[in-house]
């Protein structure tokens, strides 16, 4: 099992410290760096177009730590393509691919906000329609370097050249799902890997949705081995339990009550993150031992097809140093463990 971690590069709420912008790129570079000296397999940046994030353009981050890094696989998480023009996507990847000698993944998605689609001047009416559209034109620039293909939210292509090319054959595209069947079952099709996020609930309960996503795989007649899971979960190690939870639960109840603020979700109390935090929740918070052996667990539950973990530690607005030992917890103390499951 591949091991790795995801940012949104989003603002700490540190009222102790003031950091400027520009710092905080800084010190996630210095993160990503460090999760690749620690052995990390993966590091994920996700996209946002709102206020207190600042990963508005993914790969422009990734290329900046591909310069510092020789291992560690870099992909977005989520690109949002349905509000981007797949053309300049995939020119965005193929370099990064180019500049990290061949580490460049891209996990597209729908997102988990909206914020893009006014802004780029599309309508949230089609949400659905610009996304399967989008899909379809990239998969298809990442077969061919000449491109003829027409839809209704893009102008034709018709025989262009799209470079430049990236050095992996092929690049390698991930869905992002969160819980809507259609979506696996699309994923399973295409014989893509699909990385699901798993932020509440119980991780236990996707198990029919993979399952969806295997059997339509199958159907259409892709390998066992094309038919990668990955899970991208909310959660946070440190070297005692109670200090992690310590840790994370005050930065974690605000960020999600803020969002459910907008969201009409009810407040987040400490039973309710408890009830995650517990054997079947979806949060992975604890020691690394604990933390580690939740993840066997889940899965074991999931059918025993997971093969990349990734961890989400953003929502909690830890301080950088938090951030730095967590990452070298999950490098040391849980990613050895969990690269021995096939």
């Amino acid at each position: 099992m591949q091991v790795g971690i995801d940012s949104f590069a989003a603002f700490h709420d540190n009222a102790k410290e003031i950091v400027s912008s520009s710092e905080r790129l800084r010190r996630l570079i210095e993160q990503i760096e460090y999760a690749d000296h620690i052995g990390l397999d993966v590091f994920g940046v996700g996209e946002h177009h709102r206020q207190g994030f600042l990963d508005a353009a993914p790969a422009v981050i990734l290329a900046a730590a591909a310069t510092q890094t020789k291992q560690i696989r870099l992909t977005s998480a989520v690109t949002v393509l349905s509000a981007a023009d797949p053309v300049r996507v995939f020119q965005e990847f193929a370099t990064l691919d180019l500049l990290s000698h061949g580490r460049a993944e891209m996990v597209v998605g729908r997102g988990s906000f909206i914020e893009a689609f006014p802004l780029f001047g599309l309508r949230l009416d089609d949400y659905d329609a610009l996304f399967s559209e989008k899909l379809e034109l990239l998969l298809n620039i990442s077969k061919n370097e000449h491109v003829y293909w027409s839809g209704k939210y893009r102008p034709a292509l018709t025989g262009q050249g799209i470079y430049p090319r990236p050095l992996q054959k092929p690049l390698p595209i991930w869905i992002g799902v969160g819980g809507t069947p259609e979506s696996f079952v699309r994923a399973g099709m295409l014989g893509l890997p699909l990385m699901v996020a798993i932020i509440g609930g119980e991780t236990r309960s996707f198990k029919p949705l993979i399952d969806l996503y295997r059997e339509a795989g199958k159907r259409a007649g892709h390998s066992s081995p094309q038919l990668k899971v990955g899970i991208h979960s909310l959660g946070y190690i440190a070297e005692s339990t109670k200090e992690a939870v310590d840790d994370f639960f005050p930065g974690y109840a605000h960020t999600m009550n803020e969002i459910g603020k907008e969201r009409g979700w009810p407040p987040i109390t400490s039973r309710d993150f408890e009830v995650q935090r517990g054997p079947n929740g979806a949060l992975l918070v604890g020691n690394p031992e604990e933390v580690t052996e939740k993840i066997i667990r889940h899965s074991k539950s999931l059918g025993g097809s997971i093969s990349r973990i990734t961890f989400m530690m953003n929502p909690a607005s830890l301080p950088h140093e938090k951030l730095m030992q967590a990452t070298e917890l999950i490098g040391s103390r849980v990613a050895p463990v969990l690269h021995k499951i096939e």
